[in-house]
């Protein structure tokens, strides 16, 4: 009997679990929003952007979201505000603000 990963806590009994507490179901950072934790708030700056798309792909988080080869603004639920995504804009269309915008 394998207990869902997503309702384990403190009173979940041991033969629930999985061995050696293997994680089976990724994903599930989704159900959390993990943004929150941010000091710093990058900003998307449209008018500046050329769409090369190179700012996506290094988003340790996923939160530069694409639909249809153009990207979007930020998923600030997730965003940790890390900046690399500042130093991978060749056209400074991403910035970093101070706090939570």
């Amino acid at each position: 009997m394998r207990t869902d990963i997503t309702k384990i806590n403190e009173h979940s009994p041991h033969q629930g679990l999985t061995e050696g507490l293997m994680v089976f179901a990724g994903g599930t950072s989704k159900l959390f929003k993990t943004g929150e934790w941010r000091t710093d708030t990058p900003v998307f700056y449209e008018d500046k952007c050329k769409q090369c798309l190179l700012c996506a792909p290094v988003c340790p988080d996923s939160s530069i979201p694409v639909k249809d080869g153009k990207r979007m603004d930020f998923d600030y639920d997730h965003c940790k505000g890390c900046g690399i995504c500042v130093k991978a804009c060749p056209f400074g269309a991403i910035e970093m603000k101070e706090g939570i915008v």
